[in-house]
């Protein structure tokens, strides 16, 4: 299976991520949001994260214009039709992604691989949705994706072994190095990441220690490159919420339980980078 054609769904920063490191990668790249300038908007993101690149010298003005050749943006879903790939980073919500789908399914040609950015939810509801569940596979990114080098390839039942062997194919292709997981909440990564996360949070309710005490141990005596707390407000407050919300509805462990501070957060719309305003403030 050949892949050329990739199209990005989802207007947020993994999609602009996703699509960057798509086109670097030589790949023609449509990025779609449901309204024109929020995808012009994406473009613009990853013009402006390019030219960084060009002033530091990790990228040359003809490479970066090449890349930009091969970015567009729409707010059809009709224009993804003739992509290879199509890659939807939404909001982390199931019955949204499954309507997705359905929709693509319907558009798209039946060789096109459906592949969701999800980083807990079931992959086979999404491909229950269509008409095509052998072509649907989870291709999970990492934030920053240009940067992350890790990238989750997720098996879904259903999932053909020739579209498992494309995705890995594509993620190489891209520079990345992709595991496979089978299709259970928080495949690995985040089923190992969020109990740490969430008992971080424990402890800053508990009051055992400060916030940036939490943090600076965790850098000092781990070598993490990032405490717990400014780690969740780079995450989002409520992709974390819905992350650890999936994981205690599949396992029912204690661990996965969000701590109620970050439902209130999340309620009061704190959350995080994203907001301006998190565990740590971002407004200056």
């Amino acid at each position: 299976m050949s892949i050329k054609r990739v199209g990005i769904v989802g207007s947020g920063i993994m999609g602009s991520g996703i699509a960057q490191t798509a086109a670097t990668s030589g790949y023609e790249v449509v990025v779609r949001s449901r309204k024109l300038e929020t995808a012009q908007a994406m473009v613009a993101a990853v013009d402006r994260s390019l030219s960084k690149l060009v002033e530091k010298g990790k990228m040359e003005d003809a490479d970066k214009a090449a890349t930009m050749g091969r970015l567009s943006a729409t707010a059809e879903l009709a224009d993804l039709k003739d992509c290879d790939l199509v890659i939807e980073s939404i909001v982390e919500d199931l019955d949204t992604k499954k309507q997705l789908f359905a929709d693509l399914d319907a558009l798209c040609a039946p060789q096109t691989i459906l592949a969701t950015n999800t980083s807990t939810l079931p992959v086979a509801e999404m491909a229950a949705a269509t008409n095509r569940p052998q072509m649907v596979v989870g291709i999970h990114f990492f934030n920053p994706a240009p940067v992350m080098s890790l990238v989750e390839i997720v098996r879904p039942l259903t999932v053909s072994e020739d579209v498992v062997a494309t995705s890995k194919k594509f993620a190489e292709s891209c520079g990345k190095s992709p595991v496979e997981v089978k299709d259970q909440a928080g495949f690995i990564v985040n089923a190992l990441l969020f109990p740490y996360l969430n008992n971080a949070v424990r402890l800053l309710e508990s009051q055992v220690a400060s916030k940036e005490d939490i943090d600076a141990a965790m850098k000092g005596g781990c070598g993490f490159p990032m405490g717990p707390l400014a780690l969740l407000d780079l995450v989002g407050l409520d992709t974390s919420l819905a992350i650890l919300d999936a994981l205690y509805e599949e396992f029912k462990d204690p661990n996965y339980a969000a701590v109620p501070i970050i439902r209130r957060m999340v309620t009061a719309g704190q959350l995080g980078r994203k907001s301006g305003s998190g565990f740590y403030d971002y407004s200056k």
